[in-house]
C-alpha cells in the first residue's frame, strides 16, 4: 500500500472521553440528560451536522453557529493540553515515516482543535495531508473525506489503508475500495463486533498494527 489514512478522535487520539464529558455538561446546563444512543448517532457526523441534529432532537433555541462555538470553547483546552495519544500510535506513525509511506489525517474535528493536539504531541509534521469534514461538507457516513485524502496524496483509493474506530466510517471507506482496519475504542464498543465483521482487520492497539515490508 502506498498511503495510510488515520482518523483522529478515538483512533490516534484518546479523546472520546472529552466529548462524553462535554455532552453531559452541555445538556445538564439545559436541564437534560444524555440519551443512551446520542453519542452513536453523532459519531460519524461533521460538527455542523451534529450541531443541527442536537438542536432538532432537543428542540434547543441555539443556532448552529452558537452551539459550535460553545462546544469548541469547552474542548479547546483539552485538545491543546490534556488529550493523549493512543498507546503506540506515535511510534507507529514514526515507523511508517521511516519507510517512506504517505500519511494523511481524515477527521471530523475542526482545525482549532486538531492542530493544537497534533502540535502538542509533535506529530503535525508527520502527515503529507490533513483533511477535515469542513472541506467536504459532510460527515464520515459518506466517503468524501477519504476520497479527498487520497486525492491530496495523489494515490488511488485502492492503494490506501484507513484506520478508523467508527462503524459508519469503516463502511464508507470500504465502499470506495480502501483497505480498512478497525481500531478499538471504548466509546464505540457496542459496534465492535460489526466492525470486526466488515473491516479487513482490527487492532486493539497500534502495537498490533503491521508495518509495510
Amino acid at each position: 500500500m502506498k498511503a495510510y489514512i488515520f482518523d483522529l478522535d478515538g483512533t490516534l487520539l484518546d479523546s472520546m472521553g472529552v466529548w462524553l464529558d462535554i455532552d453531559v455538561e452541555f445538556l445538564e446546563k439545559r436541564g437534560l440528560v444524555v440519551p443512551d444512543d446520542y453519542a452513536d448517532r453523532i459519531s460519524s457526523m461533521s460538527f455542523p451536522e451534529a450541531s443541527a441534529y442536537t438542536i432538532k432532537r432537543f428542540q434547543l433555541p441555539d443556532s448552529v453557529d452558537s452551539l459550535l462555538r460553545e462546544w469548541n470553547s469547552m474542548a479547546a483546552f483539552a485538545y491543546g493540553n490534556t488529550v493523549q495519544m493512543k498507546p503506540y500510535a506515535k511510534d507507529y506513525l514514526l515507523a511508517l515515516r521511516e519507510r517512506g509511506v504517505k500519511l494523511a489525517v481524515a477527521t471530523s474535528a475542526i482545525p482549532e482543535l486538531y492542530e493544537p493536539a497534533l502540535c502538542n504531541h509533535g506529530i503535525y509534521g508527520c502527515f503529507d495531508a490533513i483533511c477535515d469534514a469542513g472541506e467536504v461538507g459532510c460527515g464520515k457516513s459518506r466517503p468524501d473525506i477519504f476520497l479527498l485524502a487520497a486525492k491530496k496524496l495523489d494515490v488511488s483509493p485502492r492503494d490506501c489503508i484507513v484506520f478508523e474506530d467508527i462503524l459508519a466510517a469503516v463502511k464508507s471507506a470500504k465502499s470506495v475500495g480502501m483497505t480498512v482496519y478497525g481500531v478499538y475504542d471504548k466509546a464505540s464498543e457496542t459496534d465492535w463486533e460489526q466492525i470486526k465483521q466488515i473491516a479487513d482487520g482490527t487492532i486493539l492497539s497500534f502495537k498490533d498494527a503491521l508495518l509495510p515490508k
